[in-house]
């Protein structure tokens, strides 16, 4: 049906009895009324109203018409509590998309919060793959490298990852620590399969570390990391991370150049949300403790 704003001025007609009541409660004007109603009379053929001096009174079709909107007016009404409820309450799901690298901060972090809030349902999302905000595949982003530059997002700076090169103990006791970068060239190295990554560190491997010492690749980052501790070979690794394996060593400290820049990303229709609003104000709170 395509003659919605008709049905709701003739229920509202019905209410008020007057075209201009009518006309008034819908913020018209009285002859936008009078041409809803004559048309919507004539598309449905039959006669909704009786026209007297005192107004307009619905007639047996007109009564069924009022019915069938009164009872959709109130539905619409329901809806709408409803909606504005989920949007002043931490309650329902809460989508969480991430780079799989740094479950190991946030899935702590999704418990406490959720133990905080009981009635929310979390989803944590992660992967290399961008899940779009605009499309409500996530409520909160967390991404790394350039400031996100999509439309109507919110973008806020969320922390630096200092990025190191690791090895393991059994790695380095079997074939030694390097003494200097040229050294290195005498290394095995995990690193990604055929990644077209950009990062800073990759890009140095890239540089300077022979294709062929590249012995072992994975298809992600917790792969990456299994591999290092497995001892497959030398490796990058978040600071944060590695300091969660004493069985790894640094080989080449962090540098300013390869620290990765992390961004929480809101879309700007969810970011004033009290779920939203609630669920970053303790991310950070929880990052700036353990940071």
């Amino acid at each position: 049906m395509d003659n919605w704003d008709e049905i709701r001025t003739a229920y509202h007609v019905a209410r008020a009895g007057t075209v201009s009541g009518a006309a008034q409660v819908l913020g018209v004007h009285h002859a936008t009324v009078i041409r809803h109603i004559d048309a919507l009379e004539d598309q449905m053929g039959v006669r909704l109203f009786q026209r007297h001096a005192r107004g307009y009174t619905p007639t047996e079709a007109g009564a069924d018409l009022l019915r069938v909107a009164q009872a959709t007016d109130d539905q619409f009404s329901q809806l709408a509590g409803r909606i504005r409820g989920q949007g002043d309450t931490v309650t329902g799901d809460l989508v969480v998309t991430s780079l799989a690298s740094f479950s190991h901060v946030m899935t702590p972090v999704l418990v406490k919060f959720q133990r905080a809030h009981p009635d929310v349902s979390v989803r944590y999302l992660t992967g290399s793959r961008l899940f779009r905000l605009e499309y409500g595949e996530a409520h909160v982003a967390i991404r790394a490298g350039s400031p996100p530059d999509q439309p109507d997002n919110v973008v806020q700076k969320f922390s630096t990852e200092n990025i190191a090169l690791f090895g393991s103990k059994d790695y380095i006791e079997q074939s030694g620590m390097p003494a200097t970068e040229e050294d290195l060239k005498t290394h095995r190295f995990v690193s990604f399969d055929q990644s077209p990554t950009r990062a800073p560190h990759h890009v140095w491997l890239k540089e300077n570390i022979p294709s062929e010492c590249v012995t072992f690749t994975v298809a992600d980052d917790n792969s990456m990391q299994q591999a290092i501790l497995a001892g497959a070979g030398l490796g990058f690794m978040l600071d944060r991370m590695a300091c969660c394996h004493p069985e790894l060593v640094e080989v080449l400290p962090s540098r300013e150049e390869w620290a990765a820049p992390l961004w929480l990303v809101t879309h700007v229709d969810l970011h004033r949300t009290a779920k939203v609003q609630t669920f970053l104000t303790f991310l950070k709170a929880e990052m700036a403790a353990i940071s």
